[in-house]
């Protein structure tokens, strides 16, 4: 089944149309008779020989967008002048950019802002390096750390081609969270170099946030990672990820009336996103999850388990059921899909339990399209922004964030206080201290 049209493949189309009756009607028709979806038209008034006007068609391919360029093309009386997919439209240029916080407008504004002014603020920091969590961007500023292992669903594509995905999590840390948040993408060939890379590199931030790092690697950076760093350190696809299928779980029973402790769950994926929802499943009072990777069920005594897909397979799985995903579908109460699109059939969600619920949450693609299922489901949520019921990092990870650097933040300043002195207590957040915190430096 092909996708309906929808904005991510939208594109805009600069047309002229010849000013007599019926033109804009039989443009519209060749449009929709193409299938696309008019989004929306710039709004005119009839006037002069010609018009010109954009022309926003959402489309369900890149294939799909040339069609409806050549129905327009093909449109009489009307002339395509230019048009442009949106979504690469939108990312020309890259989506976030540094913007200065304080004016350098005179010679007064450089001597403070830059030398020799900026030199007694670098030894302040030199005598007490926790000063850099006032005087610098550090303490509301998030390292983006991948290397492109494993980019939503598409796979190994490479730092440089993770930079788009990277880019897009700064924009929602700022626009969700305000925090202060760069894409960091390594070219490196095993966990050991990003481990060492963002260990020199974390002087510079108050977080890192790890994306997109293969499993069984990504395990490795993060408790690496945690138990040599003093900041915090976030993996969103296991812990965010993790969070917010619980979430959605929860209010999803609350509509099916099912509890945790009675449901049988299959978990597609058992990688880092995997793992960590069985974990916060667990805990949650889920005690019959079975997980499902290429290989099938994931069961204690199955050959080549690695040391976290192992810990899986011991505290799951109780019955010890084997086979491939469609073998342990029968009678689930939830699938939760973290692994890739169309491996989830409508012969499978068939053979679930009563009032189904199904999180398919492959991106960009889901395990299974909604418009397949129907009504076969009690609840249905994806990955995706474009469908209801979206079960995405989005939802969590900005805030996780802003509460992380925050606590770190009241601690640091705690422990300052302690000291007792006038400039231990200058500890705290520039955007969120009264003017007098920032007295001037007495150096």
């Amino acid at each position: 089944m092909s996708q309906p049209p929808a904005t991510q493949y939208s594109i805009s189309l600069d047309v002229t149309l010849d000013n007599v009756p019926g033109v804009l009607g039989r443009l519209c028709t060749a449009i929709g008779e193409a299938g696309g979806n008019i989004f929306a038209i710039e709004g005119f008034v009839a006037k002069g020989k010609e018009l010109e006007r954009d022309i926003v068609v959402n489309c369900s391919s890149v294939d799909h967008q040339a069609e409806i360029v050549s129905a327009v093309q093909a449109t009489e009386g009307v002339n395509l002048e230019e048009w442009h997919d949106r979504t690469l439209r939108m990312h020309e240029g890259g989506k976030i950019e540094v913007l200065s916080l304080c004016p350098v407008g005179d010679m007064d504004d450089l001597s403070m802002a830059y030398t020799p002014g900026v030199a007694r603020v670098c030894n302040a920091i030199a005598a007490d390096e926790r000063l850099a969590d006032v005087y610098t961007i550090r303490k509301n500023t998030v390292a983006i750390v991948s290397d492109g292992t494993a980019v939503l669903g598409l796979g190994n594509i490479g730092p440089k081609a993770s930079m788009p995905v990277m880019e897009g999590k700064a924009l929602l840390f700022k626009e969700f969270g305000g925090v202060d948040a760069f894409p960091i993408c390594l070219d490196v060939s095993s966990p050991e170099e990003i481990i060492e890379t963002v260990i020199r590199l974390a002087p510079t931030f108050g977080g890192i946030n790890l994306e997109d790092i293969a499993a069984p690697g990504a395990f490795q950076v993060e408790e690496a990672l945690k138990a040599a760093l003093d900041i915090p350190v976030f993996h969103d696809d296991q812990h965010g990820t993790a969070v917010v299928t619980l979430a959605a779980l929860e209010n999803a029973l609350r509509i099916t009336g099912k509890k945790m402790a009675d449901l049988n769950i299959v978990i597609s994926g058992v990688g880092a996103a995997g793992v960590a929802i069985g974990k916060i499943l667990l805990g949650a009072g889920a005690s019959k999850i079975v997980g499902v990777d290429s290989k099938g069920a994931v069961y204690d005594g199955r050959e080549g388990l690695n040391a976290w897909k192992q810990w899986f397979a011991e505290n799951t799985n109780p019955d010890g059921k084997q086979g491939a995903l469609s073998d342990v579908m029968h009678g689930a109460d939830v699938f939760i899909g973290v692994s890739a699109p169309d491996v989830l059939t409508v012969d499978d969600i068939g053979n679930m339990a009563a009032d189904p619920i199904v999180f398919a949450m492959a991106n960009p693609d889901p395990e299974i399209r909604p418009e397949l299922v129907g009504d076969l489901v009690a609840v249905m949520g994806t990955g995706r922004s474009d469908y209801p019921n979206q079960i995405n990092n989005v939802l969590a990870f900005p805030g996780i964030f802003r509460g992380a650097l925050r606590r770190t933040g009241h601690r640091h300043h705690r422990r300052h206080e302690t000291r007792g002195s006038e400039g231990d207590r200058r500890i705290g957040d520039r955007r969120d201290a009264e003017p007098d915190q920032h007295h001037a430096l007495g150096v």
